[in-house]
């Protein structure tokens, strides 16, 4: 609910006025897209993750198992990829749909 003494600004993507703190809702959420692992989990970087199926790393001649914990992912800012670090395999990026958070 908003405050009726709020500002109004007017947004050039949509062509509506809104409310300064909505407006300011959506900057955030275009900047910082949601992450969602594949039950629909919010992902946030320092979390953890388990593989939900085997998967084969490219370049590095290995395969995750499912049921692998990777810990400390980061989000790149795609709502789709996430990065993450794996003994001996470097710049591992993963896709949100094949993990699940623990």
């Amino acid at each position: 609910m908003t405050d009726s003494s709020e500002d109004y600004v007017y947004d050039e993507e949509s062509g509506e006025w809104l409310p300064a703190s909505e407006r300011a809702e959506r900057q955030r959420a275009a900047i910082h897209p949601e992450v969602r692992d594949a039950v629909g989990n919010l992902l946030a970087d320092g979390d953890q993750v388990t593989l939900i199926k085997d998967l084969d790393v490219k370049g590095a001649g290995q395969t995750l198992k499912r049921g692998t914990l990777i810990k400390a992912i980061r989000l790149t800012g795609d709502v789709q990829e996430i990065d993450c670090k794996f003994d001996g395999i470097k710049g591992l990026v993963l896709r949100a749909e094949f993990v699940r958070k623990r």
